[in-house]
């Protein structure tokens, strides 16, 4: 049920429970500018959500404290609010300010770095991730750490499973996943 501005004019400058009403009326009467917020705009729904309520919470004030001089609808009025509140949040959206905390996956940064630093901070990522590796190998336990060392030099399975005394070179292979997502799950946490 739409309700009329004079009956809306009138509750929100009454006391304090009618004017919670009024108040939560006038909110859910024009709910639907946050839709209309987030196709007009191209804002997100939440970022649409939060200037409609600041709109809402604006109009009121003005309302309550005379600043609305009737000379439009009460509908006119509040959307003119909520769209000046959703053109900040595009302007700011757009700024370059706003650039700076937005986040890009490492890849899409690297590309945008000339070769010879992409290179240099490759190599440091690399030495990194080698020094955490190396770190974590000591905490999967003896067997595996061996087993792991001897494969990263070069000895095939079947030459594992001899140095080591295992049955064959599947036990070692298999073995050595296991030990492999042990050390994996080590150097993500």
């Amino acid at each position: 049920m739409l309700h009329q501005d004079s009956d809306i004019l009138f509750g929100l400058k009454a006391g304090y429970k009618q004017r919670t009403a009024y108040e939560k009326i006038l909110y859910n009467q024009y709910a639907y500018f946050i839709d209309e917020g987030c196709r007009k705009q191209s804002i997100n729904y939440d970022e649409s959500f939060s200037a409609y309520s600041d709109a809402v919470l604006s109009a009121i004030h003005n309302i309550i404290n005379n600043h609305f001089d009737g000379r439009s609808s009460i509908k006119t009025y509040l959307y003119q609010i909520f769209s000046n509140k959703c053109i900040d949040l595009v302007r700011k959206n757009t700024t370059n300010k706003h650039q700076v905390h937005k986040t890009m996956p490492v890849p899409e940064m690297m590309n945008q770095l000339p070769d010879s630093t992409r290179t240099s901070i490759e190599r440091l990522m690399h030495n990194e991730l080698k020094a955490k590796i190396r770190t974590q190998l000591g905490t999967i336990g003896k067997k595996c750490k061996e087993l792991l060392l001897m494969f990263e030099d070069g000895l095939t399975d079947k030459e594992i499973a001899q140095e080591l005394s295992y049955n064959n070179a599947a036990v070692v292979k298999t073995t050595r996943l296991r030990c492999l997502e042990k050390l994996r799950e080590k150097v993500t946490e």
